[in-house]
């Protein structure tokens, strides 16, 4: 035998819900407690009826500018300090109501730092009713005359709802009266508590208006709690063992066939008055007091939830009982939600057991703040992200608020005091986060197609029936009323009944034929009575089929209406969008045209600008080649004169030579003559050689400025270009001696350094060194050696020399001087190095050739750069 293998049981589809386009936001109100006492520091300051300003205290860090931030929060509408409870109730709970009863869903929570006022705005105190008891007494002040007997709705264990029949009905009923008969004492009062007892005024009372008098309606309460992410039952009997307590048994969520979040196995108590709801509600804030008391927990640190559930059924053709349809029940549910202080761990000096406690309620609400940004980027952004509802128990309990099964408002409820500042802060931004999630408007749910009005004519129907029985039926108080005299008189009288004698036998037949008679009359006028009564049944039937009909029909009429209007809001809705995209798209055509404006000008100024750099393009290298062929004649030039002028400084350097051979010769033939000879002879004078009267050009040739071995890049200029309008660098090293001469180098708009550096180098154009040396006639010549400044590849700055000035003083009484000097200094060709190595040395930048340069590459070199201070 084979066995089929087992498998998981498919997920059923989710029923299709009617879908609204329309969506709104989340409700989110704002309520201010008044301070404690009234030196505190208040931090809120109410600046409308929709907007506070809340203001950083003394010893909160300003921001980057000294000053403390003022933040400015908007909500539906902000309560202040003298609002009243009756005066919050209409705004925020009462709707919320309204739409309980007619089939709609709601979701009210409190929201706020521990301390600022939430369960007073839940629950309220004596004389002073919270949103909680007065949602109740307005729900049974609404649906009071309506209500069903108890149990005829009875709950299932998959958060459904039956119907059960009137017998079943009246045998719970027995069995619960006969159950609190036994338990009930003399003393027992319903309302046990007198903080409750008078919560609410009597003139404070409201009730809804359209209230459907054709369905009959039960209300059910529970109560839970939900704390360290369990959930528990406040309502579920049990014993308390006040010796050895037990902590309650915790409940999970489950999903019912409409894919709604429900507590399993959660009690559920049907409720008839207001005052039975309170004593319920109270039972279940005594069984949370004493569970907190006997497990050392703290009740801020839990949210309570207070579950509201309506089921209404319409009444039956006859408009007597209610139908026996399970499909036609429906079910709407007010949850009112308490949730827990919202604080920093730090904030509740908590430790051990108590701390982990704490965090894990910080999570929850955490959590609670995720899913609200999740939410809130899925419809701003466009994305499908999915929402962490599951990672608590409080959202995952009430996800299908969110996903849109019923309106959701929120209080948030604000200390102003400014020790409460930082969370006071974190709980706006997330009130201001809240406002910007939108939640699908819940559409009417019909219930059924019977015509309206069925109780009010089953009730006229029964007076008037009542009225006609009193009219011909029996006596009222002992008389015969008016109609049943007639219909007697109408009958025929009866003959005397009295029999005198035995043998009479007239009086019997008579009396026997009277009553026949009227026995005939009786039947006849029981005939048209029954003629009479079942036309007029047909009648009023006729009446009754012909009034549903029309009603129908303007029913159907209505229906075919509203999708009319549907239809045309669906249009418009379409109209608008296609005018929004239409202005949209005008708006970006403006943008475009704009921009491509912007563009062709743009394109035309660069073709302008990139003709125009072609054209300098074109000069420039027109320039360039007129520059090469000029610089190629110049060192041509330069190249014949340059050999000229070493050829001549060759021969003047023999011609010194031998004139310094032919001097020592002739001192040592003084001295010769000296030693030898006596000094009574007086020698003759020395002969110079053949060339002595050239001695003194020549001379005056021998010693010439040194020069570079190399020419200049460019012709030297004349000395007025020193003194133009260029910016100097004129570098004046600190060994220089101050020379008392007449002709002195002034060099205007220059930055005098005693070491070149980068920074004044980047500033100038041109360059000039100081250098001073002592000449062959050991007077002191001063070289001003001039350059250009341009900029390198690396960054840094270079400079080409270009010329040479020389400044030089003789002294024309001691012209032995220059000859003793010239024969101990070293040939000018070294010195010429020698100066020129000494320039390389003290200038801290790069010396470089440009191209047709006849600079040899030892007069290249790369100075280091400046250093710059980290």
């Amino acid at each position: 035998m084979i066995r089929p293998l087992k498998g998981k049981t498919p997920r059923r589809p989710a029923p299709k819900k009617p879908s609204s386009n329309q969506k709104d936001p989340v409700g989110v109100y704002c309520r201010v407690r008044p301070l404690s006492n009234e030196d505190e520091e208040s931090c809120i300051e109410v600046i409308s009826n929709t907007t506070i300003q809340l203001h950083a205290p003394d010893g909160i860090k300003a921001n980057r500018n000294g000053e403390f931030k003022e933040t400015q929060y908007s909500f539906k509408k902000v309560f202040g300090i003298k609002t009243s409870q009756r005066e919050l109730f209409d705004d925020v709970a009462k709707p919320l109501v309204e739409d309980l009863i007619h089939g709609k869903n709601g979701l009210l929570f409190t929201y706020g730092v521990t301390g600022s006022g939430k369960t007073y705005t839940m629950t309220g105190s004596a004389g002073q009713g919270g949103l909680l008891p007065r949602s109740l007494d307005m729900i049974f002040n609404s649906i009071g005359p309506y209500q069903a007997k108890r149990f005829v709705f009875k709950t299932d264990d998959k958060n459904g709802m039956e119907i059960q029949n009137q017998v079943d009905a009246l045998l719970e009923r027995q069995k619960r009266d006969s159950q609190q008969s036994l338990l009930k004492t003399p003393s027992s009062k319903l309302r046990t508590d007198p903080e409750f007892s008078e919560m609410i005024n009597p003139g404070e009372t409201c009730k809804a208006e359209g209230v459907d008098e054709d369905s009959s309606y039960s209300v059910f309460v529970s109560y839970i709690e939900i704390y360290n992410n369990y959930i528990y039952d406040l309502l579920e009997e049990g014993p308390i063992d006040p010796i050895k307590p037990k902590p309650p048994q915790s409940k999970i969520l489950r999903e019912d066939q409409n894919h709604n979040m429900y507590v399993a196995g959660c009690t559920e108590v049907e409720v008839k008055s207001t005052e039975e709801a309170f004593e319920v509600f109270w039972k279940g804030q005594k069984r949370r007091r004493i569970a907190n008391t006997q497990l050392n927990r703290e009740s801020s640190r839990s949210h309570s939830v207070f579950i509201v559930k309506l089921a209404q059924a319409p009444l039956d053709a006859d408009g007597d009982n209610v139908l026996q349809d399970k499909n036609q029940i429906a079910v709407s549910q007010l949850c009112l939600v308490d949730l827990a202080g919202s604080e920093r761990t730090s904030r509740t000096r908590a430790e051990g057991n108590r701390l982990r406690e704490a965090g894990n309620i910080n999570q929850s609400l955490m959590t609670l703040r995720t899913c609200i940004e999740v939410l809130r980027e899925n419809q701003m952004c466009g994305t499908n992200k999915m929402v962490p509802y599951r990672d608590s128990k409080i959202t995952h309990l009430f996800k299908n608020y969110f996903d849109g099964e019923g309106k959701v408002r929120m209080v948030v409820c604000v200390n102003p005091n400014a020790e409460d500042y930082e969370e006071t802060m974190l709980v706006m931004r997330f009130a201001e986060m809240t406002q910007e999630v939108e939640v699908a408007r819940p559409v009417d749910r019909p219930i059924c197609a019977f015509a309206a009005g069925r109780r009010q004519r089953n009730q006229a129907f029964k007076e008037e029936l009542t009225r006609r029985l009193e009219e011909r039926g029996g006596p009222v108080n002992g008389e015969t009323p008016f109609v049943m005299n007639q219909l007697l008189q109408s009958f025929p009288p009866l003959p005397p009944c009295e029999i005198t004698d035995p043998s009479d036998d007239h009086t019997l037949p008579r009396l026997i034929e009277v009553l026949e008679k009227r026995h005939r009359i009786r039947q006849m006028m029981t005939e048209e009575y029954s003629k009479t009564a079942n036309m007029l049944k047909s009648m009023l039937q006729e009446f009754d089929s012909n009034l549903m009909a029309k009603e129908n029909f303007i029913h159907e009429q209505r229906g075919k209406l509203g999708e009319k209007d549907k239809m045309i809001q669906s249009q418009k809705t379409e109209i608008d969008r296609l005018e929004k995209k239409s202005k949209m798209l005008e708006y970006k055509i403006d943008i475009l045209q704009k921009t491509t404006n912007i563009y062709e000008e743009d394109k035309r100024s660069l073709q302008h600008e990139l003709e125009n750099r072609e054209q300098k393009l074109q000069r420039e290298l027109s320039e360039k080649k007129r520059m090469e062929a000029r610089m190629q004649g110049m060192v041509t030039d330069t190249k014949l004169k340059w050999e000229k002028e070493c050829e001549r400084r060759v021969q003047a350097k023999q011609l010194e030579m031998q004139n310094k051979l032919w001097v020592k010769d002739e001192k040592l033939k003084q001295l010769k003559a000296i030693v030898t000879e006596s000094k009574t002879e007086r020698p003759e004078k020395p002969q110079r050689p053949s060339r002595e009267k050239d001695r003194v050009p020549i001379k005056r040739s021998a010693s010439p400025s040194p020069v570079p071995t190399a020419p200049p890049v460019r012709p030297p200029h004349r000395r007025s270009n020193s003194a133009g309008g260029e910016r100097w660098v004129d570098h004046k090293p600190a060994s220089n001696l101050e020379l008392d001469t007449v002709m002195q180098p002034n060099i205007p708009n220059a930055i005098k350094v005693s070491a070149p550096n980068e920074k004044a180098l980047s500033k100038c154009d041109k360059y000039v060194l100081t250098h001073q040396e002592v000449a062959s006639d050991g007077e002191i010549q001063t070289k001003l050696i001039k350059g250009e400044v341009f900029k390198t590849r690396g960054g840094g700055q270079a400079v080409q020399f270009t010329d040479i000035e020389t400044l030089k003083q003789e002294c024309p009484v001691a012209p032995s001087r220059k000859r003793r000097s010239s024969g101990n200094d070293p040939p000018q060709t070294e010195a010429m190095d020698g100066d020129w190595t000494d320039v390389e040395t003290r200038c801290s930048v790069a010396v470089e050739m440009r191209a047709g340069s006849n600079l040899g590459p030892g007069y290249q070199h790369h100075g280091n750069q400046k250093r710059r201070k980290p």
